[in-house]
């Protein structure tokens, strides 16, 4: 199961790795899609740390 948490926190570095991608290029129209990105990678990580936690108290069942 710690692979799950590993792809969980992958999801926060490509956040910040979009999000700095937005910081340069604000003035471009690329800026848009990758802040896009950014807010999807946001929200799955806080999908998938809820999902992980739901997995994880039925498997303990």
């Amino acid at each position: 199961m710690k692979i799950f948490k590993l792809f969980q926190y992958a999801y926060l570095v490509f956040a910040i790795l979009f999000f700095y991608d937005v910081y340069v290029n604000w003035g471009d129209s690329r800026a848009y899609a990758s802040l896009l990105l950014g807010a999807a990678a946001i929200f799955m990580f806080f999908f998938r740390k809820k999902f992980n936690k739901k997995f994880e108290k039925n498997d303990s069942m």
